[in-house]
């Protein structure tokens, strides 16, 4: 039996690609390995959203290959569907296969014999119409085999390297939603992707080209998955996709997210819910009264800024200004005085200026946000903005980051300190709390915070948990296991993190 060991990167609907990809390997007959420098075959599942995303896959490469290089390397995801021939030129790559192709990863690999150690072969690509097509081991073609077309294939020597030519496996992505179970690697707070692509075209934005159009999880599909997920013992459910409040666009038009969140409600048990990220237009006042009213739902918003100046939001192509979005944070946080409420502010994007800057500070700080996931504008081939003539330099994008990191650092303070004397609903993790500085910024997709804490004993024998309103917390002195649902008396704030004591398990 081949080994495998996969590593994802990005969102958290990527996370959940990772683990689907998982489960699909290993009913496939590969056993996954603990490492890549121990395993057969190293899957990467990829992200695109910046150059660094791109550097630092292309990095861990390398860093496989001369490790183990005997390994054979697989890079699927985003960055294998904007970028093959980029990836399939480097020393140790086998298979680049793009998202258009993903759920076949595991076919791919049997058919090539990887599961049993056979050499490549004629490996066999199934295209939209269902007609069998085979690329036979020496072709040299990329081409897409979605629209019916032949794979490059793989066991080909590259001239001048004694390498073999990668097989690429890269197309145009098509409207059905593959999905597969979710299972969490660390066996708290499954990530359940019910939808998937972008229909939106912002102008710094690749994830459209790289996702897809629009496509949801029938509702039907949705609350088995829930139901599931509930009978194999998990507390905490958190719903992602690429673009969470366009779900059931695509399906019919009576469908929507906000009906998807009441029918899981009316029709499982399980005891929370966390909306993963949500765009500003997409939070109706009907979805906040929901939140507010059900104790099911977490207190927890993510809602994406990108820019508190409308300048650039319109030089963006984002679908709101900054007045539409104060208007809803505001009415999270009158509905929930205590949510968790986070955004992601882009610094640098072209044509932004210091007078851009003071506007999203002096937004951000009228708003009561008790997270920030803070980057820096990156280029991505193929975007409006990468067209731009007035690209900001790094220098001025980084200090801006800093600026805006120092701002939320002290609000999230703040926030912490008011969570004091109250008790908060939480859900134990699989993990001892971490030691971390302070949190101010957080994923853009609302995966967890990270923990920090004191050099107590306590401390050291103590339970990590996560609060409903998107707090890291730890339990000192608890034995607990993960996954359960307690209350949890705060009494103090250290390094980032608020400790308290299990009142009700």
């Amino acid at each position: 039996m081949k080994s495998f060991h996969l590593t994802s990167f990005g969102c958290r609907a990527s996370q959940a690609d990772g683990s689907a990809l998982k489960t699909q390997l290993a009913n496939a007959g590969f056993a996954e390995a603990a490492d890549a420098a121990s395993s057969d075959i190293a899957v990467l599942n990829t992200c695109t959203v910046t150059a660094a995303a791109d550097a630092e896959v292309r990095q861990i490469i390398r860093r496989i290959h001369r490790a183990n290089p005997h390994c054979r390397i697989l890079v699927t995801g985003c960055y294998a569907q904007r970028a093959p021939e980029e990836i399939a030129t480097l020393d140790g790559v086998a298979w680049v296969i793009g998202n258009s192709h993903k759920h076949q990863l595991a076919q791919v690999l049997q058919a090539a014999g990887a599961s049993a150690g056979a050499d490549l072969g004629t490996i066999a690509v199934e295209s939209k119409d269902h007609a069998r097509r085979s690329a036979p081991a020496g072709s040299t073609k990329t081409e897409h085999p979605s629209k019916g077309r032949i794979a490059s294939g793989a066991g080909e020597l590259t001239e001048g390297t004694g390498q073999a030519a990668a097989q690429v496996m890269v197309g145009e992505i098509g409207r059905e939603f593959h999905f597969a179970p979710a299972v969490p690697d660390d066996r708290t707070r499954p990530t359940l992707k019910v939808q998937d692509g972008c229909d939106a075209r912002c102008a710094f934005c690749i994830i459209p080209t790289v996702r897809g159009a629009s496509r949801s999880l029938p509702p039907d599909r949705v609350v088995e998955e829930v139901r599931a997920l509930h009978r194999r013992g998990f507390q905490e459910v958190v719903l992602s996709g690429i673009n969470l409040g366009s779900y059931g666009r695509d399906l019919n038009r009576s469908i929507n997210f906000l009906g998807l969140l009441e029918r899981i409600l009316g029709e499982t048990a399980i005891p929370r819910l966390r909306i993963s990220s949500i765009e500003p237009m997409d939070v109706s006042p009907a979805l906040i009264r929901l939140a507010a009213r059900e104790k099911r739902i977490a207190e927890h918003f993510h809602v994406p800024l990108q820019s508190g100046s409308d300048r650039i939001l319109r030089l963006m192509n984002r679908r709101y200004w900054t007045s539409q979005y104060a208007e809803r944070i505001l009415a999270i946080r009158e509905a929930l005085p205590h949510a968790g409420i986070g955004a992601d502010v882009m610094t640098g994007f072209p044509g932004e200026t210091g007078d851009d800057q003071r506007l999203s500070m002096e937004f951000i700080e009228r708003l009561p946000f008790t997270y920030l996931h803070v980057f820096p504008y990156s280029s991505r081939p193929g975007t409006a903005a990468a067209a731009s003539k007035e690209q900001v330099e790094g220098r001025i994008t980084h200090e801006r980051g800093r600026a805006l990191r120092a701002l939320v650092a002290s609000k999230r303070q703040g926030f912490l300190e008011s969570q004091i004397g109250r008790t908060l609903s939480a859900v134990t993790l699989d993990r001892e709390p971490r030691a971390a500085g302070g949190a101010s910024a957080e994923s853009a997709d609302g995966d967890s915070p990270r923990l920090g804490g004191g050099d107590t004993a306590a401390t050291r024998h103590a339970r990590a948990a996560l609060s409903s309103n998107y707090l890291p917390l730890s339990l000192d002195g608890s034995d607990l296991p993960a996954n359960v649902l307690v209350d949890v008396d705060i009494g103090r704030v250290a390094g980032g993190t608020l400790h308290g004591f299990v009142t009700r398990p």
